[in-house]
Formats: structure tokens, C-alpha cells, sequence
């Protein structure tokens, strides 16, 4: 009889491809995927360590899965990941009945450990070499890049993927755990990644979307005197037969250079879209978080990408609360969010990680009620913008790749030929709702916007010279039916990443 593995991940877009990763390599030593915990053999947990409520979802986790495990002495549970990589000897001692713990950079070896775990009763323990347990280069050593040939059977979207091209980070943010979890900051090579794509598009993938912690910043020396930077790896990908978009993310400020925003202008396939997180409108706040850049860079920067890339959409994160955060300094945010016109933002209250230069450094000294005060004004401010962007689009064209049906949708089993409410992305990354057949998921379609929300943009499907496709589409309803229900599916930053649980149960057969 076959095993079978249950997995749950929770963090940035980077746990979600080393996931699929690590479920393809189980598929290819014979597991099976439930997508019920009770069903498997094999419990895996995929871990975040940005914020302590993405820790406490995985402990409570753990502990549902504690009857399963005495129940079935059989079943081996793992935790792998941030978590795993920062606190392998807590999560043993709150977690007992843990039998593999596996870091960030050691994912390739989870079959292997999972057979010894069974075969010997014994915790299994794989990990790298902590920051300061040796030099660079034995530290970067043991962090092994975990990017194997690709299993469409393990996407849980088949035209749809995360392509690494980084790991790992040097920039050392005083509030974030990423160096330490993930190592050293690495590039792959761009043949490496040319190759992944080409397989990609071979299997039916369109779109590709490459992740780094700090994307715009990769480089990679080839030792003979060349240099390829991220422009060329776009470059490269342009030409890959198959694929009609390319996007990155996570962006950093200061690496903003303009041969990178020419390639996102001059490009077919790249996303006219960057998410550049600016985490704090306030130089004060700025310098303790050790960001390397003031608002003033930041502003000439945003400038630069809107004049060099007209129409570019720019999304950003914020972290509010931070230690020694004022009243006027939050002002300070609220007026950089008010002129910069983000696409939309990501707005978190600071939450203090053990081990962290900002917890060795600051006291957390933002009372929680201020906290989540700020983070709702802020939001506003932000809601109000992105609403306006929205609004001016009505009457406009987009391409739209269709991902597949809306939240309203998903609920329900739709025929071949049946309409449904379906969702999909526009070049410049925004959330389009229109009606529309199962048929047209993994295509893309031309929609005239119609109407507009401060989170959704709704359409109809046009063809030939702007002939609406006949589907049935009344905008207020259907803002209505949709609104907080296909609220914003953006894709996790990895610079400061919600919690975002997944479970993968996907059919490998």
C-alpha cells in the first residue's frame, strides 16, 4: 500500500515552492497526497518565523496532530523551514512527539531523513551552520539551493510557477529573522534558471514568477570577469517559446537600478509590476530598522521607476509600531502612503522576533491598541488609493490570464460549458472578476473593466474588435456577491511575509 503525505505551509512564496519541491520528491519515492491529516502516514509542516502568530499557527498545529500520532505510532511528523532552521531544540521541547526537524537548506535530504526516522524510532535533525558558527563560504556550504527538476503533478497550478533565483539575505533589517533562517545571500546560475523556465514552458507553464528575499539584488559572478544581473536573466527569459509572462519579487530600494526598469519596460513578457517595500515613512524609524535608505532615496526612487516604466503599478509593505515609532512619525508614513499611490500595500504591526538585532537592541515599546489603531488608519489611507487607481481604470482594456474561478465560484462544481464568475491578473498585476466559461482557465483574455472596488477590478470578456463575449455581467451585483470574498490574492512579499496557511492535497498520480 502506498504512504502518503499531508503538508501544510505557511509563509511567503518561497515556503510554498519549497514545498511543492519537497512533495515532489516524495511523489517520486512513492508517496501519495491526502489532503486529510488523519489519512497520512507522514505529517509535514512548513514553517515561517517572521511573525509569532505564524509560529503559534504551526505549534497549535502540532498539537492537533498529536492524537493522530498516538493513534498511529507509525505516522513520523516533521517540521521544516524557518522554524526548523531557528528553533530545532524548542520545537522538540514543546512538541515531543516532532521526528523530523529540517531546515531551510537541507530540504533535498527530507525522503532520506523521513526513511531513517521510521527505520530507527529517533529524532532526525538536519540543518545549516548558524551565521556566526563558521566562515561565509562553509556557512553558504550548508545551505544547499533545493531547486531539482520540476514535477507538474506537484503545482497546484500547472500553468502557473515560482522560479528561485536567490536565496537567502545580507541585508540584516534589524527586525527580521531571514538572514539567520535562510543564509547567506546566493545567486543561482542563469543557466540554471534559463533551464528550469525552458522546462517550465515546456510542461505548459505561461506565466513564471522569480523569487529572491531581495530580488533586484541578484548577481552572479562567473569568475572570468562576467557579471549577469537580473536585466539579463529577464532578457534570457523573453525568448523562452512558451511563456508569456515573467514577474519578481521581492524588490529592494536601493537596488533599483534602471537597466532593470528598462527591461521591465522594454520586455513583452515581464509584469509591468514591482513591489518595492518601503516599511517606514520616517528616517528615524528608518535607520533603527537598518534599511540603508532614507524616504527621500525612497521617493527619488519611485520617481525613477514611474518615468522610466509608464503605467508601472508599485505595491509596498509597511511595519507599524516599531520600536520607538512616535504619533509624528507614523504622520510621517501616513503622508509618504497618501503621495506615493501605491497599487496597494501590505501593513503589519511590528511584532518583536527573538534573536533579532531590533529585540537585542529596542524595547517593543508601541502599546498593542496603538498598534492596530495604526494599522487601521493606515489602511484607509491606503484603501482610498487603491480605489481611486481602480476607478480611473473603468472603460479601459486589459489582458487578463485567467487563473481560475473566483472565491464566489470555487464553492460550487461548474460544467464544460457553464458560466461562472472566473478571476485572473492584468499585466500590471491587478485582480480582474469577469464571467466566463471553465474553458478559458490557463488562457488569456482581453476584459473591458466595467466597474471597480478598492481591492477587484470587474469586467466582461471582449473579443474580435471589442464585441462583448454575450456572458451575462451586472457590475453592482456582482461587486456585491464578490466584495471581502475575492478580497486581494496578492502574492505573499518575502520581505515581511503574512502567514499565509496552505495545505497541498493535490492528486499525484
Amino acid at each position: 500500500m502506498p504512504r502518503t503525505v499531508y503538508i501544510e505551509t505557511v509563509g511567503c512564496q518561497m515556503n510554498v515552492l519549497d514545498s511543492e519541491l519537497v512533495v515532489a520528491a516524495l511523489h517520486k519515492a512513492g508517496y501519495q497526497i491526502s489532503d486529510q491529516p488523519a489519512d497520512a502516514d507522514l505529517l509535514l509542516f512548513n514553517t515561517c518565523s517572521v511573525r509569532e502568530h505564524a509560529e503559534d499557527k504551526v505549534y497549535s498545529a502540532l498539537g492537533r496532530v498529536a492524537p493522530l500520532k498516538r493513534a498511529k505510532p507509525g505516522t513520523v511528523v516533521g517540521v521544516l523551514g524557518c522554524m526548523a532552521q531557528k528553533d530545532q531544540e524548542l520545537i522538540r521541547k514543546r512538541a515531543p512527539h516532532v521526528d523530523l526537524v529540517v531546515g531551510t537548506g537541507q530540504l533535498a535530504r527530507v525522503p532520506e531523513l523521513v526513511e531513517k526516522a521510521r527505520e530507527t524510532g529517533q529524532p532526525q535533525y538536519a540543518l545549516s551552520l548558524g551565521r556566526a558558527d563558521a566562515g561565509r563560504h562553509a556557512v553558504e556550504a550548508s545551505f544547499v539551493s533545493f531547486d531539482p527538476a520540476r514535477d507538474s503533478a506537484a503545482r497546484p497550478t500547472p500553468f502557473q510557477a515560482f522560479v528561485r533565483v536567490q536565496f537567502g539575505c545580507d541585508k540584516f533589517c534589524t527586525y527580521c529573522v531571514v538572514p539567520s533562517t535562510r543564509g547567506p545571500e546566493q545567486s543561482r546560475h542563469p543557466d540554471h534558471i534559463l533551464a528550469e523556465a525552458t522546462q517550465l514552458a515546456g510542461q505548459g507553464c505561461k506565466e513564471i514568477t522569480l523569487i529572491g528575499q531581495t530580488v533586484n539584488s541578484y548577481e552572479f559572478d562567473h569568475g572570468d570577469g562576467r557579471r549577469t544581473r537580473l536585466a539579463d536573466v529577464l532578457a534570457k527569459l523573453d525568448a523562452v517559446t512558451g511563456l508569456e509572462r515573467v514577474r519578481f519579487v521581492t524588490n529592494f530600494p536601493k537596488d533599483m537600478t534602471d537597466d532593470l526598469l528598462q527591461a521591465v519596460r522594454d520586455l513583452k513578457t515581464v509584469v509591468k509590476y514591482l513591489h518595492v517595500p518601503a516599511q517606514s515613512g520616517c528616517d528615524e524609524v528608518l535607520k533603527r530598522m537598518k534599511r540603508l535608505y532614507t524616504v527621500g532615496e525612497y521617493r527619488d526612487m519611485l520617481a525613477r521607476c514611474r518615468e522610466l516604466v509608464p503605467g508601472v503599478s508599485v505595491s509596498s509593505d509597511f511595519i507599524v509600531g516599531f520600536c520607538g515609532e512616535t504619533e509624528a512619525s507614523f504622520q510621517k508614513t501616513m503622508e509618504l502612503v497618501r503621495e506615493a499611490r501605491f497599487k496597494n500595500s501590505f501593513i503589519f504591526k511590528y511584532s518583536e522576533r527573538p534573536g533579532t538585532k531590533a529585540a537585542e537592541r529596542y524595547a517593543d515599546d508601541v502599546p498593542e491598541d496603538v498598534k492596530k489603531r495604526r494599522n487601521n488608519d493606515l489602511l484607509a489611507v491606503q484603501n482610498a488609493n487603491s480605489l481611486a487607481d481602480h476607478r480611473a481604470q473603468i472603460g479601459q482594456m486589459v489582458e487578463v490570464l485567467v487563473e481560475g474561478p473566483s472565491k464566489r465560484a470555487q464553492g460550487r462544481a461548474a460544467a464544460g460549458g457553464e458560466v461562472i464568475q472566473l478571476t485572473g491578473r492584468s499585466m500590471a498585476d491587478h485582480i480582474v472578476v469577469f464571467d466566463g466559461t471553465p474553458r478559458l482557465v490557463g488562457n488569456t483574455v482581453r476584459v473591458r473593466v466595467d466597474d471597480a472596488s478598492a481591492f477587484t477590478l470587474y469586467g466582461r470578456v471582449v473579443t474580435g474588435e471589442g464585441t462583448a463575449a454575450g456572458f451575462a455581467y451586472t457590475p453592482d451585483s456582482a461587486r456585491a456577491a464578490a466584495e471581502g470574498e475575492d478580497a486581494p490574492a496578492y502574492p505573499a512579499p518575502l520581505d515581511f511575509a503574512p502567514p499565509a496557511e496552505k495545505r497541498i492535497g493535490l492528486p499525484l498520480a
